[in-house]
């Protein structure tokens, strides 16, 4: 019989990279001062640790939901709203 020895199961929050999909094109971009500054104070406030994980998925996030957006529908936006 298992018994709970009072530690605490570590939960993982985001999935590691799968082995069939490895990252290997490298993305570099520069950032001016201000913008650099007010990123880092975010990072901060927001406790983030991994840096590279939270750009990549800010930006993907944008980019899916701008294509969710703009996805071609049958009827243009004046005709759903009648």
């Amino acid at each position: 019989m298992d018994y709970f020895c009072g530690m605490k199961q570590r939960i993982r929050k985001y999935s590691t990279a799968r082995p069939n999909h490895p990252r290997t094109h490298k993305v570099t971009f520069m950032l001016n001062d201000d913008e650099h500054r007010t990123v880092e104070r975010y990072l901060a406030k927001y406790k983030i640790a991994n840096k590279s994980r939270w750009y990549r998925e800010t930006i993907l996030v944008h980019i899916i939901r701008t294509l969710e957006e703009d996805y071609p529908t049958l009827f243009n936006e004046n005709e759903m709203r009648r």
